[in-house]
């Protein structure tokens, strides 16, 4: 563990090592409650949400170089106060900023994680001009678009690895679950959501210090709340995919600790209008298992949506695509087949 990661380790409150993954089940007395409507509205929920426990800026991208060779990057940024209070000025800030990036290819998965403390300018959020950031890690907006979103810059690298990328969306923003109020389980817990799932990117890429040119396709997702979990989800398995029908998906599904699971998603249609899924609209299972930092993990998968005649199969780019941070997670690119072809990404938490 890292200085930045021994600190954040020591600083932040306890109860965030318990209850559901990373603590996300906790009791979140003092902090703000999402409720029914999510009422979203841009460019002002592009910026942060005082009063929330957790919110997060979280990019990833499915690339390929001239050859053909994919790649796949993330880019992420969280929010987490120490406490629901106001946030002080200086070094009295509660607030504190956590940013992962990551760089995956079949042969390597290269990832770093940053801390920061808010109030001093080493990290946060503006909404105007839009600028996230944390060191010298940037997604800033570009001017032009009406949309602080719609056309970005983004920075980041860690050990061997960077990249410099520029992405335009196509489309407006799009709300997740109930026009943006996202119940993950039943029971209550629930998130404000939303993803830019439309940008198109462009932009190099540099391992060992070797540039490389490169174009695709990436998926922002949105989202902050104050309890996303109960004490018994254990984690979750979520996918993002983009069809080459030019279709997107998002699914999900909340693993409880006593082995039962809730799903949900959302089907995106190639003008970017919505529609949710439930729970009897998705199955998602599991297909195959790899040893990864020395546990097993599902990193091979089907999921079926009947009601679109959707039946994929997806298979991951780098199976050992873990992210060994302060909360350990697997995060890569995916390819799919079957009833639909494309590229992705998989997120999978609570394998500890």
């Amino acid at each position: 563990m890292n200085a930045k990661a021994f600190l954040f380790a020591v600083f932040f409150p306890a109860m965030v090592f318990a209850q559901g993954y990373a603590g996300l089940g906790g009791e979140a007395e003092g902090y703000r409650p999402v409720t029914r409507p999510a009422a979203l509205a841009f460019p002002r929920d592009h910026g942060p949400h005082p009063g929330f426990r957790i919110e997060w800026w979280y990019l990833t991208a499915n690339l390929s170089d001239a050859d053909g060779k994919d790649f796949g990057i993330q880019w992420t940024l969280f929010r987490i106060p120490l406490s629901p209070a106001p946030e002080a000025p200086g070094w009295q800030s509660n607030q504190i900023w956590m940013g992962h990036a990551a760089l995956t290819d079949a042969d390597e998965h290269r990832y770093s994680e940053t801390f920061a403390r808010g109030g001093i300018g080493t990290a946060g959020v503006q909404l105007a001009p839009f600028r996230a950031w944390i060191d010298d890690w940037r997604m800033a907006a570009l001017p032009g678009p009406d949309d602080a979103l719609a056309e970005i810059a983004l920075t980041a690298g860690g050990e061997g690895f960077a990249y410099d990328l520029h992405a335009s969306a196509s489309l407006p923003p799009v709300p997740q679950g109930e026009e943006g109020y996202s119940l993950k389980t039943p029971g209550g817990a629930a998130s404000y959501y939303y993803s830019q799932p439309f940008y198109a990117v462009e932009g190099s890429l540099e391992l060992d210090g070797r540039r490389i040119a490169v174009t695709g396709q990436a998926w922002l997702d949105r989202e902050w709340s104050s309890q996303p979990l109960r004490p018994d989800n254990a984690g979750w398995d979520w996918f993002s995919l983009h069809l080459a029908t030019g279709e997107k998906v998002m699914a999900y599904r909340f693993r409880k600790t006593d082995g039962s699971a809730s799903l949900a998603g959302t089907w995106i249609d190639a003008g970017g209008r919505p529609s949710p899924l439930g729970d009897a609209e998705i199955a998602i299972t599991e297909r195959a298992r790899s040893t990864v930092a020395g546990r097993a993990i599902p990193t091979a998968w089907h999921v079926e949506i009947p009601s679109r005649g959707f039946a994929v199969d997806t298979e991951p780019l780098n199976p050992q695509s873990w992210m060994g941070t302060t909360f350990a997670y697997w995060e890569g690119p995916i390819r799919f087949g079957g009833s639909h072809n494309g590229r992705g990404y998989l997120e999978m938490t609570g394998y500890e």
